[in-house]
């Protein structure tokens, strides 16, 4: 099937793969620009902009699409059955939609209408979601509001972090977006009721606040690894937390309980089990304390 692939970040490589392999024709790869990142700021290309160069397939990179009528024109030309779309970072004018034949198909990593929006991973965790999924819809101009054709739920469990999560669904959605060409399905119009937001994510995000339960705090550990990452301030200094598990214990929010790095809660105590000071490599508490010892008494703020 000829076809255009939209998506820029790591979530969205196993689909431009699977539909490589599966023998469609991608006659065009549309990415988020290159941008600086990393410690030197260097300028790279994003995820699916690396996966489509050694591909050898083409790639377009256009800041924005509003308001673009050049590149609405090329995109027009390509003479498009359909466009998959996943994490492409853009939104999607009314002549973009309306150019493939069957329209643009979108890869979306929730039980739609839960969790609609740019961080839907991370929103089912923090919401202390039993599962979620993946749902292949049709885009329309609305924010992740359009019909449904395919969806496959997978559960979150107390372990469940956003990482592991992550590359569960980007492998459903590979295989879902190649049933979802392969098969023709009336589109399902999203229930009227239960639509929920994700909204992006920053950095401030991180911080946690003592003050919460400790299951709170266990699900944001686990939802913000590994971006935006948990953190704290210890000494003055922050400290970023990997894993942590919830745990009984009682005392003012931020005190640490013992020598193994059992902090109180607003209600419980979580165990940090996996923490990182800055200049220094990620490593388990044990090994941490031994290098910096952080007594019962001290404040994490």
């Amino acid at each position: 099937m000829r076809l255009a692939y939209m998506g820029s970040p790591a979530f969205a490589v196993p689909a431009l793969h699977a539909l490589y392999a599966a023998g469609h024709d991608i006659v065009a790869v549309y990415c988020q620009p290159p941008r600086p990142s990393g410690r030197g700021h260097a300028v790279h290309p994003c995820p699916v902009h690396a996966a489509a160069d050694a591909l050898g397939l083409p790639v377009r990179t256009p800041a924005r699409l509003r308001r673009n009528e050049a590149e609405h024109a090329a995109f027009a030309a390509l003479g498009l059955e359909v466009a998959v779309v996943c994490a492409y970072g853009l939104i999607l004018p009314p002549s973009i939609l309306a150019a493939p034949h069957r329209g643009c198909l979108n890869i979306h990593a929730s039980l739609l209408p839960r969790w609609r929006g740019a961080a839907p991973i991370q929103a089912a965790i923090l919401a202390g979601d039993a599962e979620t999924g993946v749902t292949i819809m049709q885009v329309e101009e609305g924010l992740d509001t359009g019909p449904m054709l395919l969806h496959e739920a997978v559960p979150i469990t107390p372990d469940t972090d956003a990482a592991m999560l992550h590359d569960a669904l980007a492998a459903i959605g590979a295989r879902l977006i190649l049933r979802a060409l392969d098969e023709v399905r009336p589109p399902v119009p999203q229930p009227a009721e239960g639509a929920t937001y994700a909204p992006k994510l920053a950095r401030e995000d991180g911080r946690i606040d003592w003050t919460d339960t400790a299951v709170a705090l266990d699900r944001r550990v686990r939802a913000l690894n590994p971006w935006p990452g948990t953190f704290s301030v210890l000494d003055g200094e922050t400290l970023k937390i990997h894993s942590a598990q919830p745990e009984r214990g009682t005392g003012p929010p931020g005190t640490v309980l013992d020598d193994a790095l059992l902090v109180a809660c607003g209600e419980g105590a979580l165990r940090l089990t996996r923490v990182q000071a800055p200049g220094r490599a990620a490593m388990d508490a044990k090994a941490f304390l031994r290098g910096r010892p952080t007594p019962a008494g001290t404040m994490l703020g």
